[in-house]
């Protein structure tokens, strides 16, 4: 019985240790930064109120913040993120959240109203995604219709591409249907398996000076002009 007893903590003991081990690795790591030299991070008002000279000081090489959702919602700390952001010298980004249960013109439309054409350095990204959208589930077709309308009225306005962040499982039930443009991948842990990504979202819960809590991680494959396309 003892001999037992002893057995059983010494695996509950190793078990620990895994999990201790796996819980450091995930929280510590980052891509390989010979490789991917400039990191940056994404925000919403989920991070609160933002510190972002502190941001800027913390290896941070650029930025992106939700602006809009759907055809009416507008992201309640974007206004300040921009203006603080662009005092901090950060390049800077927007990104609309692309809900499934409205038109893509007022979407458009909400984007270009929310977002100062001279106030962003880096394109403007749509956000496509199930989590926390609505339950409605379009056909391809429609979806293709509607961020191709979207696509239309946006990039009209900045003048450039936009770029697609979209989750695996949206791309496996739309990804055909979608007019073709480069993508901000999210991988958690492990580099993308897309082909000519253009940022990768590698970590959903770093950490950075200036902000409080948890915030997304990202890094680009080049230089911040292979993104900007100056």
């Amino acid at each position: 019985m003892e001999r037992r007893w002893k057995l059983a903590i010494g695996l509950a003991v190793f078990a620990l240790a895994g999990a201790g081990g796996a819980y450091l690795y995930y929280k510590e790591f980052q891509p390989d930064r010979d490789r991917f030299v400039l990191r940056g991070i994404d925000v919403s008002h989920h991070q609160g109120v933002i510190d972002w000279p502190s941001v800027a000081g913390d290896d941070v090489a650029f930025v992106y913040m939700k602006a809009t959702e759907g055809g009416d919602h507008r992201d309640r700390e974007f206004s300040r993120n921009l203006v603080e952001a662009n005092k901090a010298g950060l390049p800077v980004g927007a990104y609309h959240f692309f809900t499934l249960c409205r038109p893509g013109i007022d979407q458009a439309q909400n984007f270009i109203d929310a977002v100062p054409s001279n106030a962003t350095s880096l394109p403007p990204v749509v956000d496509l995604e199930f989590y926390g959208n609505c339950s409605r589930r379009p056909s391809p077709e429609e979806i293709g219709d509607d961020v191709e309308a979207f696509l239309e009225i946006v990039e009209g306005r900045f003048k450039r591409p936009v770029l697609y962040y979209a989750t695996n499982e949206f791309l496996a039930a739309y990804g055909d249907a979608l007019p073709p443009r480069r993508l901000w991948a999210r991988s958690i842990l492990r580099e993308p398996d897309h082909d000519g990504w253009a940022i990768w979202q590698y970590h959903d819960a770093g950490r950075v000076d200036g902000i409080e809590g948890n915030v997304d991680l990202n890094v680009l494959p080049g230089p911040l002009d292979d993104l900007t396309g100056s």
